[in-house]
């Protein structure tokens, strides 16, 4: 095996883990916003108050949120399956432990970024 096609082996397969992570997270991130939005509508329901409009709005937000959702899902079974046609495999990316450490790693970061400007100014 040449040097080259070693190369060109080992960037395959970083673009492939590349193409698959970027998918799962991606997925991931459509139904973590779709929940968020489910939750925003039933909060604005809640405080709607009785008034028509508000709920309107509020009924629009969840019924898009759940269709989102529905997309998400279906989106998760076509690219399953698509990949098992074509040997790119997401479900090796989507683990619970690895959304964990994701969210784990968004958190540090939001918490590091924030502690650095709101406590500089208390000694």
């Amino acid at each position: 095996m040449s040097q080259g096609s070693l190369i060109s082996d080992v960037q395959d397969v970083q673009l492939i883990d590349l193409i698959n992570k970027g998918i799962a997270y991606a997925i991931i991130a459509a139904g973590f916003l779709s929940v968020i939005f489910i939750f925003v509508g039933g909060i604005s329901f809640i405080l709607s108050g009785g008034q028509e409009d508000k709920i309107k709005t509020a009924v629009s937000t969840i019924r898009y949120a759940i269709i989102g959702l529905v997309i998400t899902v279906l989106a998760v079974v076509v690219v399953n399956a698509l990949g098992k046609i074509i040997g790119i495999s997401t479900t090796d990316y989507i683990s619970f432990a690895e959304i964990v450490r994701l969210i784990q790693n968004i958190s540090d970061s939001i918490k590091n970024s924030g502690s650095s400007t709101s406590g500089s100014g208390l000694r």
